[in-house]
């Protein structure tokens, strides 16, 4: 437990809260018992892992459980792969710990410094037309419920509110223990290219379905697509990564640092924003390198930022870059961060914002110097009006008039929040504007 009162914020510096009392459980029943004291004594709980939400799912106004000490494996894989973390595990640590098994997770997000709870009750998702979000993964879980109950969902137990607590906001209990469906460890060849923006959207759906894992960034004032199609191979196929030198530059010097001063200099002067965009994708080299599988899906980022991302019926995700592009040349903003495409697989999850639907993911980002209001809200209604859902973690005006309607299952969900949390222990603000009271 740490000192009461201190004060907690997210990575993006867009939340912050002081909780009552902060307790760092290390086991489940740890877990258990916390939530049976806020419980007894009517104070709100909420877990928190890496803070990296960009919305208030995670602020705690009563007591917050930080989840960095509840990590790491819980016993070993299963023989058909089934390997059981801890909830606070970090997916970063996640390879390290499945490798002696030759296990890998089938896919990642492009930054992995989230706890695996936080990842998927917050819809977390990598790319792929063909693979589901992380949460798409998960084949069980040990849940603390609002009476203090140790609850197991999985196929054999409380089956039925799998795609309830899969994906559940933490709107449903404490996740202390999740179940994950691993895969035999393996590489990906990484094909990186500079390519007209206007041709990639042309043939998006051709791009998608022929990779196994295809996305692109846009950088705003420019007409160019930087590209990044996967390829799975067997590990036998043989790494061929980048040289460390190659990857250094790339990634360290000129993806973080550079990137950094260049952002801020915007924020000094705008109008520098389009020649450093148009720099940016010169410099940006074609590269083509093989490595295992979680060492390509990440990317470490060390810029900070705000963002915002929606989910689309896929087919609609050329006409909305291209309308986002008509808006920024209008309003004549300078717009510094990209704009990234993402692609998954639809999935059977009430809350995911690929239920029932093969899904794009247009994500846009602000320098975490810059407001990001007037721009969010035009791309925002852009990205409704596609009828897009929006992620549970990052940055949205939606409430649950509005979110209701996007999703078939949305009061079955509420039925099972009465259920195991009728006295609302895990509430807080978020998650009263987006699921109600």
């Amino acid at each position: 437990m740490t000192a009461t009162g201190a004060v907690w914020r997210n990575w993006a510096r867009t939340e912050e809260a002081r909780p009552l009392r902060v307790e760092r459980p290390r086991t489940t029943a740890a877990v258990q018992r916390a939530v049976r004291a806020a419980g007894g004594s009517g104070i709100p709980i909420k877990a928190v892992g890496a803070g990296h939400s960009f919305t208030g799912i995670a602020v705690a106004t009563g007591v917050q459980l930080a989840l960095d000490d509840l990590a790491g494996l819980v016993g070993r894989p299963t023989a058909d792969g089934r390997a059981t973390f801890y909830a606070g595990t970090r997916l970063r640590d996640i390879p390290r710990l499945l490798a002696p098994y030759g296990l890998a997770m089938t896919n990642l997000g492009d930054i992995d410094g989230q706890s695996i709870s936080g990842a998927i009750s917050t819809g977390t998702h990598g790319t792929g037309s063909g693979y589901g979000g992380l949460a798409g993964q998960v084949r069980g879980m040990t849940l603390i419920t609002g009476d203090g109950e140790s609850m197991r969902v999985d196929d054999e137990n409380n089956a039925e509110l799998l795609p309830a607590v899969a994906l559940g906001l933490g709107a449903l209990g404490i996740l202390a223990e999740v179940t994950i469906a691993c895969v035999p460890r393996f590489l990906l060849e990484s094909v990186e290219r500079s390519e007209p923006l206007a041709d990639v959207l042309d043939a998006l759906a051709e791009r998608t379905a022929s990779a196994d894992h295809f996305e692109f960034f846009w950088f705003p004032h420019t007409t160019t697509a930087l590209t990044k199609t996967l390829t799975r191979l067997p590990v036998t196929a043989g790494r061929r990564p980048l040289p460390f030198g190659r990857r250094w530059v790339d990634e360290t010097l000129m993806g973080n640092g550079v990137y950094r001063v260049s952002c801020f200099a915007g924020t000094v002067l705008p109008p520098v924003i389009p020649v450093v965009n148009r720099l940016a994708t010169t410099l940006a080299g074609n590269r083509k390198f093989t490595d295992v599988s979680h060492r390509i899906f990440s990317t470490r980022r060390t810029v900070r930022f705000r963002e915002m991302e929606y989910g689309l019926p896929a087919e609609k995700v050329p006409a909305a870059v291209r309308e986002i592009e008509a808006l920024i040349a209008e309003k004549r903003w300078h717009i510094s961060f990209p704009i990234e495409v993402r692609f998954a697989a639809a999935d059977d999850l009430w809350l995911s914002t690929a239920y029932g639907r093969d899904t794009g993911y247009v994500a846009v980002h602000r320098y975490v110097h810059e407001n990001p209001a007037r721009y969010f809200a035009a791309v925002e209604s852009i990205l409704i009006n596609h009828g897009g859902r929006p992620h549970w973690g990052k940055m949205h005006t939606q409430d649950a008039t509005t979110l209701r309607p996007l999703y078939p299952r949305f009061d079955e969900f509420l039925a099972v929040r009465d259920r195991l949390d009728p006295r609302r222990l895990f509430s807080n603000p978020y998650l009263t504007r987006v699921l109600g009271s």
